[in-house]
């Protein structure tokens, strides 16, 4: 199929069942498809969106673009959950009915307001000449999960080009707050927007956030201000980035600054620390973030990249999400960490030990290792008998060292950007590793959650090895891992 800008933004009530039903098939029966994370039902997603906590559950809903693995038409599909593992799959959640959506659904968030919930998103609306106009839209979602009332809120003011999006809706006090991704038309530079209003209609533009001396590049998407554990932490990604600013391997990062606090009204960070790498695998991107009631701050990340192309796109499906994981902060950096309740859905435990951990573990299992100081050595996954082929974590505990390898994990991925990435840690001290793999997903949590490496990888799914290339002294445990969708 060739995919023209007409067939891209081909109104949905125009492709038939039998299509969709196809497609739908098609990403449910992949060899590749995630089992216990968030999957497209057909066609391509990418940022998570409107997470939040309403009417007793938790809600997550992500962009679709239903019929193929490309960019087009964006929806946002529905989630929800009682424990942020299992979801419930509602469907539709925002459709494309309003003159300020007509060319896509784009990011934005949510929140619980007055037995509501009150949802805040960048519609794209381009005219006959193809001109955009990014337009700021509320719309209300009542407890029978019924998204009404949509209402322009604002547009992109005039010193602001078209790349105006990404709105986050914060309460502080009695005010209500968005920050917004935005590129000024003066110098084409990358910033968090700042504005506020008292009643969700009448909005009123601060200014950019002060958060760093540093250029941010040409363009930041996605922001996001939570609290953690009593300071505030933003998380945005920058593109166009300059490497002397930040290192950092993927065409675009997602990045964090650490502050004591925020001043609102004069848009400003508060004894702001460095830029931080969120992750430091290959796949994530548009991270949201939000303050649950409990307090706690809970975040999921898009596992795939702009202007990047996947294997399974051959199969007109694309991309995934991470799972949830919970936020705290550790010696000024941050600690990200997985629910609780991703135990609850463990299987089979088996204590190992030994060299080859496992020969059947199949690609949809955690693996628990605390591996001791002073050996260096290659742990191979998803590897044929030989280990000619594996995804591979190569770790050095003496010199403190770790690199997360899919250079001989089977199809290959963005290899312009390389197919390694390591990370520094503390020498001659053990190891501690958190492994979730998921058939074409892998999270490794590292001591604790201190970092994190994310990405995807399309090994051959009849390699199901699980082993150390020679003898080390570890100690971990293996489980199975349910299927939720």
């Amino acid at each position: 199929m060739e995919w023209t800008r007409e067939k891209r933004y081909l109104p949905y009530q125009d492709w038939d069942a039998d299509t969709l039903m196809h497609l739908q098939a098609q990403a449910a029966n992949s060899p590749y498809q995630m089992r216990y994370h968030l999957h497209p039902i057909s066609g391509l997603i990418n940022d998570p969106n409107g997470f939040s906590y309403f009417d007793g559950a938790y809600h997550l809903f992500y962009q679709s673009y239903p019929f193929g693995a490309v960019h087009g038409l964006k929806s946002w599909w529905h989630f929800k959950s009682t424990d942020m593992v299992h979801w419930e799959n509602l469907g539709l959640g925002i459709e494309l009915d309003t003159m300020a959506d007509s060319h896509g659904a784009y990011s934005g968030s949510a929140r619980e307001i007055d037995g509501k919930l009150f949802i805040m998103y960048t519609g794209n609306h381009r005219d006959e000449n193809w001109v955009r106009t990014p337009y700021q839209i509320g719309a209300w979602m009542d407890k029978n999960n019924k998204v009404s009332d949509k209402t322009i809120l604002f547009k992109n003011p005039d010193h602001i080009t078209e790349h105006f999006r990404d709105p986050q809706i914060i309460k502080e006090n009695d005010t209500y707050y968005a920050i917004l991704g935005a590129q000024d038309k003066k110098e084409k530079h990358g910033h968090i927007d700042v504005w506020k209003s008292q009643d969700l209609k009448n909005w009123e533009e601060l200014g950019f956030l002060d958060f760093t001396n540093e250029d941010m590049g040409y363009m930041i998407e996605c922001p996001n201000i939570v609290r953690v554990d009593g300071k505030v932490v933003v998380i945005f990604c920058p593109q166009g980035l300059d490497k002397k600013v930040a290192a950092y391997d993927d065409i675009y990062p997602n990045m964090y600054v650490i502050a004591d606090d925020i001043d609102w009204e004069n848009h400003k960070l508060i004894n702001p620390g460095k830029l931080h790498n969120l992750d430091h695998g290959f796949d994530v991107y548009a991270t949201q973030a939000f303050n649950a009631p409990d307090g706690n701050a809970y975040e999921v990340s898009w596992v795939g990249l702009p202007d990047t192309t996947y294997p399974t796109d051959d199969e007109n499906w694309a991309n995934c999400l991470s799972q949830v994981k919970e936020l705290h902060l550790k010696s000024d950096k941050l600690i990200q960490t997985p629910v609780k309740a991703i135990s609850s859905i463990r299987k089979n435990e088996a204590s190992i030990s030994n060299q080859v951990v496992s020969d059947q573990a199949g690609q949809q299992f955690e693996l628990e290792l605390t591996i001791k100081a002073n050996q260096s050595d290659t742990l191979h996954l998803a590897a044929n008998n030989d280990l000619s082929n594996s995804l591979q974590l190569n770790f050095d505990t003496k010199n403190g060292k770790l690199v997360l390898d899919r250079a001989h994990a089977g199809q290959k991925v963005a290899v312009d950007y390389g197919e390694s990435r390591a990370i520094t840690l503390s020498p001659n001290h053990d190891l501690k590793l958190d492994i979730f793999v998921d058939h074409s997903l892998i999270e490794v949590f590292v001591n604790d959650g201190e970092k994190v490496l994310t990405g995807r990888y399309f090994a051959d799914q009849t390699n199901k090895k699980i082993a150390f290339a020679q003898d080390i002294d570890y100690t971990g445990k293996l489980w199975q891992m349910q299927t939720i969708l």
